[in-house]
């Protein structure tokens, strides 16, 4: 869980506020996560996923962009 902690200071910092939920995740990060790696779906700021009209807004992805590096450097 300190990884999601991690992750909800990062945001809550930056003025995200985080919304926590329990997902299945895709087969690599299961993987990852069987394999000892921690693999947090962190998110990515999109829309309409897996669709024709998938899309993110720019503004979206530098923060996100931001955010992760804050977090690297936690």
């Amino acid at each position: 869980m300190f990884l999601i902690e991690d992750a909800k200071s990062v945001m809550e910092e930056m003025g995200i506020v985080p919304k926590i939920v329990p997902i299945r995740g895709g087969t690599d990060g299961a993987r990852l996560s069987y394999m000892g790696i921690p693999c947090p779906n962190l998110c990515a700021g999109g829309y309409n996923f897996h669709g024709k009209y998938e899309f993110i807004p720019a503004e979206s992805l530098d923060k996100i962009a931001n955010m992760l590096v804050k977090l690297a450097c936690k």
